[in-house]
């Protein structure tokens, strides 16, 4: 997994390359002077829409920026998932790779009959979620409406609202969320629970 300093490097290397100077790029990028700079130092993690903005203004692919010019293929093993056992009986899994900057998850959650976990505070403006039930029901509380999800439904929905799931039925309930959780500046990234 790449380091901040590592990232910040690759794209100072980057910018030196192309002959930038930090102010060119950071107006290339349409990323404030002062970002690129704590992002360059290994300071600050950058958003997924920042390294993008990055990666534009250097004309790279983002995976380059990411995991430089070897593959840019990450492959998290079964056995290096994170697996978090909560207090209430639900088991939540992180399947995919973490990446600095890059605010996706794909979660696989395991509720049992009557657990409820939440409700989820509004995520920043320009977070998603959706969620796939593969076993059993899933009540699915986002704002005022409420969604009942058999295995093999679907749902999509902006998370930048109150949200929160739930198993009403007699059997366990497995399901599926794929989160992009954009960050509020000036705030501390929180591991979504879904």
């Amino acid at each position: 997994m790449i380091q901040l300093g590592e990232l910040g490097a690759r794209i100072q290397a980057l910018r030196r390359d192309r002959g930038l100077t930090l102010q060119e790029l950071a107006e290339a990028a349409a990323v404030s002077a002062s970002m690129l700079s704590s992002v360059e130092r290994g300071r600050k993690a950058p958003t997924i829409v920042v390294l993008a903005r990055i990666a534009d203004g250097l004309g790279v692919p983002l995976g380059e920026l990411i995991v430089g010019g070897g593959s840019r293929v990450i492959v998290r093993r079964a056995a290096q998932q994170d697996v978090i056992d909560e207090p209430a009986g639900w088991r939540r899994e992180i399947l995919t790779p973490v990446i600095p900057g890059v605010n996706f998850e794909w979660i696989r959650t395991t509720l049992p009959p009557g657990a409820g976990p939440g409700p989820y505070p509004a995520y920043a403006p320009g977070s998603h979620e959706f969620v796939l039930a593969e076993l059993g029901t899933l009540q699915l509380t986002i704002g005022p409406e409420h969604f009942t999800l058999h295995a093999g439904d679907s749902v999509y929905f902006p998370a930048d609202i109150m949200h929160r799931y739930a198993n009403l039925g007699g059997v366990p309930c497995v399901y599926y969320v794929a989160a992009l959780i954009m960050r509020p500046r000036g705030n501390r990234p929180r591991r979504h629970a879904g």
